[in-house]
Formats: C-alpha cells, sequence, structure tokens
C-alpha cells in the first residue's frame, strides 16, 4: 500500500531512529545501504527512504537512475552472496516537494540474516557489527527462536511433500501485480528458500521446510498431524443463535483458508455502494481483508484454541490465539503494529492478500464506523479479539464520510461536492458476491471483453476492486486468460474464457 506525501513528511520530520534511516542517493546505490537492510531484518523492522540526507534534507534522485536503482537493489537482496538468507523486499517510488524517492520497506524477519558474511543489529545509533560479540548474536538466535514458531524447522518435510499446484498459484498471483516478480522464475525450492520457508536450524544444522511453509502449501493431513488444533471455525448465527444458521469449519492450508474465509464474508455481508471520490470502494472488502489477515497470519499455530470468526446480527466476532504485547483495547491513535508471523506477513503481502503492517489497521478503522455505524474493537490479550459493527441487507441509512486530520489540518470542506464520499442503497442483485464469478463466466462465454466492458455487463458503474479481485483470482485459477498475454496491462486487453472456465460456464448455463 502506498504513502502519501503528508506521511512522508512527517517520517522525515521525526529523524533518523531505531526504525527509520536515510541514505543519500542521488544516482546510484550506497553500499551501506544493504547493512540497513541486515539490521532492520533482524530487529524489529524499518522504513529506508533512499535520497534523503541524515539531517533529513530532501536531496532527491535522478528521475533517469530510479529504474537501476531498483533493479540493482532487487537483485542484490535476493542474491545470497550479498544477503544471506536472500529475502524479497518491495520498493517504491514516491515524491516529495516534486523530488524523486525511493522507499524501501523492510519487515522484520523470523530468521538471522547476514551482509556479505558479517550480522548487523540495530539500536538507535544506527547498524551494528555484532558477529564478533558471541553474547549478542547468541541472544540474537535465542530471541528470534524463542519468539517465532513460524520458523521452526522439520527435517523430514521436504519440497516434494508440498502440494505444487499451489505453489505455482502463488506464482500466478505474483505475476498479475508484477511480471518480472523473482519468483516467476525461480523452481520451487529456490521459491520455498526466497520466501523463507525453507531454512536451517541454528541449533542442530539439519535443514527443512519450516512450519510456515508446511501450513501454506503442505497437504490436509501433514498439516493436521503437525497441527492437530489448526481450524478456522467460520459461524453465521442470527435466526438459530443456540447453535448457527450457516457453518464453514476450514481445516486446509493457509492459501484456501484465506479465500474461505473471504467467501464466507461475501455470502453474508452486504456490500453497500460507497464512493470514494469518483470511484466505487468496497467497504466490506477494505475491512474484512484485514480480519482475514490477523486470522491467518497473526496466530499462534501452537496453541489449541481454534481461530473463531461468528456473524452475528449487526456484527462480527473474531477470536485468534495470540502472543500477547499488552491487555485490553487497543488505542489506534498509540498502537505499534507488532508482527506475529514476519514470514508468513511478508508471503501473504507478496501475493497482495495482506497489507503492510499497520496499514490494514488503519483501514479498518478508517472505514469501519463508514460501514457498520461505529468504531471497531480490538482487544489484545492471550486470544486476541475483534469486534465489528456490520450493516444489515436492506438497510437504507447513508453515511457520509468524515475529512480525515490531515484534510482538516490544511484546509476545510464543503459539506458536499463531487469528491464527497457517500454511502448509498444499490440492487442487491448487482453486487451479490456470489453471483460475480457466474456472471463473469456467462459473459465470457460468447465472445472476449475488456475490463470495463465486464463491469457493464454486470451493472457496474465503474471498475470496482471486487471486480479486480476475482478477475486476478479468475486468471491465476485457469479459468480465464489474456487475450494478449504478453502485455497484461495493455489498454486494449481483453479476457477470454480457458478451458476450465468453458466447463464451468456449461454447468451454469
Amino acid at each position: 500500500m502506498g504513502i502519501n506525501e503528508c506521511h512522508l513528511r512527517e517520517l522525515i520530520r521525526k529523524g533518523e531512529g531505531i526504525d527509520l534511516e536515510f541514505k543519500t542517493c542521488r544516482s546510484q546505490l550506497s553500499r551501506d545501504v544493504y547493512e540497513t537492510v541486515c539490521a532492520f531484518l533482524n530487529r524489529y523492522g524499518g522504513t529506508i527512504l533512499l535520497g534523503v540526507h541524515d539531517d533529513g534534507t530532501i536531496q532527491g534522485i535522478e528521475p533517469s537512475a530510479t529504474d537501476q536503482i531498483r533493479k540493482d537493489f532487487v537483485t542484490a537482496i535476493n542474491n545470497p552472496q550479498k544477503l544471506s538468507p536472500p529475502t524479497y523486499i518491495s520498493i517504491e517510488e514516491v515524491t516529495v516537494e516534486d523530488k524523486c524517492l525511493l522507499r524501501v520497506y523492510v519487515p522484520e524477519s523470523s530468521q538471522v540474516h547476514r551482509c556479505n558474511g558479517r550480522i548487523y543489529d540495530r539500536n538507535e545509533d544506527g547498524d551494528l557489527d555484532i558477529t564478533d560479540h558471541t553474547v549478542q548474536v547468541g541472544h540474537l538466535y535465542q530471541r528470534k527462536q524463542a519468539t517465532y514458531t513460524e520458523n521452526r524447522v522439520y527435517p523430514h518435510v521436504r519440497a516434494g511433500d508440498l502440494r505444487p499446484d499451489l505453489i505455482e498459484r502463488c506464482r500466478k498471483y505474483v505475476r498479475i501485480n508484477k511480471k518480472d516478480h523473482p519468483w516467476s522464475e525461480m523452481n520451487d525450492v529456490e521459491l520455498l528458500k526466497s520466501a523463507q520457508l525453507y531454512q536451517t536450524d541454528a541449533e542442530t544444522g539439519r535443514q527443512g521446510i519450516t512450519l510456515a511453509g508446511i501450513l501454506l502449501f503442505a497437504h490436509d493431513q501433514l498439516i493436521l498431524s503437525i497441527c492437530p488444533a489448526h481450524r478456522t471455525d467460520l459461524i453465521l448465527r442470527k435466526v438459530n443463535v443456540d447453535r448457527y444458521d450457516d457453518r464453514d469449519l476450514v481445516r486446509t492450508n493457509l492459501i484456501d483458508s484465506y479465500d474461505r474465509i473471504i467467501a464466507f464474508v461475501q455470502k453474508h455481508l452486504p456490500d453497500p455502494f460507497y464512493l470514494e471520490g469518483m470511484e466505487r470502494k468496497s467497504l466490506r472488502d477494505a475491512i474484512f481483508r484485514e480480519v482475514a489477515s490477523n486470522l491467518i497470519i497473526h496466530r499462534e499455530f501452537m496453541s489449541g484454541v481454534p481461530a473463531r470468526l461468528i456473524i452475528e446480527y449487526g456484527q462480527v466476532t473474531t477470536y485468534n490465539a495470540n502472543r500477547p504485547h499488552g491487555f485490553g483495547i487497543l488505542d489506534p491513535l498509540t498502537f505499534s503494529p507488532y508482527p506475529k508471523n514476519p514470514v508468513l506477513g511478508a508471503f501473504f503481502r507478496e501475493i497482495d492478500r495482506a497489507d503492510e503492517l499497520g496499514s490494514g489497521m488503519r483501514n479498518l478503522m478508517k472505514y469501519g464506523k463508514r460501514y457498520g455505524g461505529s468504531d471497531p474493537q480490538l482487544i489484545e490479550g492471550d486470544v486476541f479479539r475483534m469486534v465489528i459493527s456490520v450493516p444489515e441487507f436492506g438497510e437504507q441509512a447513508s453515511r457520509q464520510q468524515e475529512p480525515q486530520a490531515d484534510e482538516k489540518s490544511s484546509h476545510s470542506r464543503p459539506e458536499s461536492g463531487p469528491s464527497q464520499a457517500r454511502v448509498r442503497p444499490e440492487s442487491d442483485e448487482v453486487f451479490r458476491p456470489e453471483s460475480i464469478r457466474i456472471r463473469l463466466l456467462m459473459a465470457l462465454n460468447s465472445v472476449p471483453l475488456s475490463k470495463t466492458e465486464l463491469g457493464i455487463k454486470l451493472g457496474h458503474k465503474s471498475i470496482s476492486g471486487t471486480l479486480k479481485t476475482h478477475i486476478r483470482e479468475m486468471l491465476a485459477e485457469n479459468l480465464i486468460e489474456y487475450v494478449i498475454p504478453d502485455k497484461p496491462n495493455s489498454r486494449l486487453q481483453k479476457y477470454r474464457l480457458m478451458e476450465k472456465g468453458k466447463t464451468l460456464a456449461k454447468e451454469y448455463s
């Protein structure tokens, strides 16, 4: 998720610290940037701003050099000779004061990383080479191993024990968003290592797939033999409040688990029309993308407590096993996000199923009241809980968008206008989520269509985020394909059914 200029200015005013580093970078990368990446991975993560002096002066990067700098950076951090174990980190082009900067977000890792064979750690003063300090290195390994159960190595599990179809599906997900993503050209073992899902146990020296890799890609039988309590219980409880009206007991890999959580929510919660600026936005999907991420990514998988999502009249409550970093209701103004499973979090961000750490919660708080009428509650404890107000089907209430804090401080807005966001009822038939895929299949059954044409066929007033999500997923699942495969972003691009999609279309026709 991008970051606006106001937030960047605030970051720069804050100055360098344990989670923020500035690097001058006019036309090429400084060599010590990789030491900072290594230190952030080993500590709590952080942000690197390229094109800013140590004192916060914005120098900028030569526009002609940005593409090469980005390429050099991605190549280096995927090179085990430079950074070991290698990793994939996103780098984003941003603009401040009409000057080009590059922003690198480095998540905390659950492994110990080395840069050019040296181990770096982070403190308030910068990057420290602790390679020759045996006690500090020992503490670092101990902290990583004790904190993150996702990092546990299972030597008897090999890449051949995993599902290649799931790995290939994830390759397709990353290609859709970035066709030259490094994972596209890697074999299965290389991808697992790049994603930190294949590791070496520092204590025994034995290698194998980690718990995170097993939860993502293994067959259900293997997952449940290692985590017998692993399940996500999805419940609709409105009429029969003593039991349930509908239920999905999910005991499968995390990729399919995420999709089933989203499908259950889309089946049972309304998606009222909401206009943000000039584009329709699905408040429901923006909110429950974060909810699904929390249930999947931030769970303590060694706990016997099952994850639950319960839809009741007017609210949704979730329960998730947790390693708490405090107790009680979280205050979004003072809350500091803490990664519970960094490897899983990074993986789901790469396949576009999760937002950057902290961004998802901001979206949850931003849109929660507009969707359900009151702010979501997040309660930290041994079991992490979310309580989210939701509208009911057929509700006619309209909610006006409140100006954001940064907008209030810079200028006032009129009571109404073309940029004002608003919610209004829309035909349930047009936006009923469970019918969208069927409608897409039927629309493409006779002739290839563009994204705009598909939106018109479905009755959407614009190309919605929900429509884009379904198209991405159908591409990844080989239901549809590009008419111009070499240029996915071509303005002439259209979609057509593949054999699998044709078969499904016949079933519905």
